[in-house]
C-alpha cells in the first residue's frame, strides 16, 4: 500500500451546498454574468455530510461508471501543458477518445468541448473556479438533445436508436489536488424527487442541469490527493433504463483537512458523448 493511502483519513465531514426547493425554478450563468446580475437564483443551504475517502473504503464489490456513477483511474497523459487549446483539441481529445472507448467499451466517442478550472482567484482568462454547489451537467430530458447535436449526422439513426451516453472525463493538471477536491455521489443514493431542472445560461446559448435537494441518504465519496496522472470518469447522462446509472451528483468542496497553505486546485474536464 502507498504512502498516499496510508496517510489518509478513512472520511471526513464537509458542507455541501444543497438546493432548497421552493417551487421555483432556478437559474445559473456558467460564465460571468452582466453587472447587477446574480450568477445563480434559488435558495441554497450547506449541509454537513461524512464523504467517503474512496481509496480506503470503498463499497463491496468496488465503484463503477454503470453501478455509481463514477470510477478512477490511473492514466498518464501525453500532454504536460494545458495552457494551450490547440494542443488540447489535437493531443487531449485525440487519446482521451480512446481512453473513453477503451474504459467504456464504446465503439463511438465524440469529444464535445472541455474546462479549465482554477482554485486561484487570479485565475486566467477563460479559466473557471470549481463549482461549490452540487449539480449534474445534463437533465433527461437536456441529455438526449446533447447527443443529437453532436452525433455525426450520417450515423445519426444509429445514436438515436442505440445506447448513448454522456460522460466527462476530470484529471488534476500540473500538481495532486490539496484543496476543492470533487465529491461524487453514489448514483444508488439517489431518489428522483432529489433531481431539480435547473436552467443553465451559457454564452453559446442555454440548456438544463440538475441541481439536487438535500436527502440524508446520499452516500458521498472522494478520491484524496489525486494526481495528474490519474482520470475520474463521471455519468452525466444514459439512455439505458433504471438498472444502470444515468446521473453523477458532484461538487467541489472545502476539505477540512487541506493544508493552511494548500495550493489551489488546478483541473481540465472533458465532456463526450458515447454509442455503444
Amino acid at each position: 500500500m502507498s504512502d498516499i493511502v496510508i496517510d489518509q483519513p478513512v472520511m471526513v465531514e464537509a458542507e455541501l451546498n444543497y438546493l432548497v426547493p421552493t417551487g421555483e425554478r432556478p437559474l445559473r450563468y456558467s460564465y460571468e454574468p452582466p453587472p447587477g446580475v446574480p450568477a445563480q437564483t434559488g435558495t441554497f443551504n450547506m449541509h454537513r455530510v461524512p464523504i467517503v475517502n474512496a481509496r480506503v473504503a470503498a463499497p463491496p464489490g468496488g465503484l463503477s461508471l454503470d453501478r455509481n456513477g463514477f470510477e478512477l483511474h490511473a492514466h498518464k497523459s501525453a500532454l504536460d501543458d494545458f495552457s494551450d487549446p490547440i494542443a488540447i483539441e489535437s493531443v487531449y481529445y485525440r487519446e482521451s477518445e480512446q481512453l473513453l472507448k477503451r474504459l467504456t467499451g464504446a465503439r463511438r466517442v465524440v469529444i464535445f468541448d472541455h474546462t479549465l478550472r482554477d482554485g486561484d482567484d487570479a485565475r486566467a482568462s477563460g479559466v473557471h473556479a470549481p463549482v461549490k454547489v452540487i449539480h449534474n451537467d445534463q437533465t433527461l430530458v437536456s441529455g438526449p438533445r446533447r447527443v443529437r447535436q453532436h452525433a455525426p449526422a450520417d450515423e445519426l439513426d444509429e445514436w438515436v436508436n442505440g445506447r448513448t451516453a454522456i460522460v466527462n472525463l476530470w484529471r488534476p493538471i500540473g500538481a495532486p489536488v490539496e484543496s476543492s477536491p470533487l465529491g461524487m455521489c453514489d448514483a444508488r443514493s439517489i431518489a428522483p424527487n432529489d433531481l431539480v431542472p435547473t436552467d443553465l445560461v451559457r454564452e453559446d446559448g442555454g440548456g438544463e442541469v440538475y441541481t439536487f435537494a438535500f436527502n440524508p441518504q446520499h452516500r458521498w465519496y472522494y478520491f484524496p490527493q489525486m494526481t495528474p496522472d490519474e482520470v475520474l470518469l463521471l455519468k452525466i447522462y444514459d439512455s439505458a433504463g433504471d438498472d444502470v446509472a444515468r446521473v453523477t451528483a458532484h461538487s467541489a468542496f472545502d476539505d477540512p483537512t487541506s493544508p493552511a497553505d494548500a495550493a489551489p486546485r488546478r483541473s481540465i474536464e472533458l465532456r463526450s458523448v458515447l454509442l455503444f
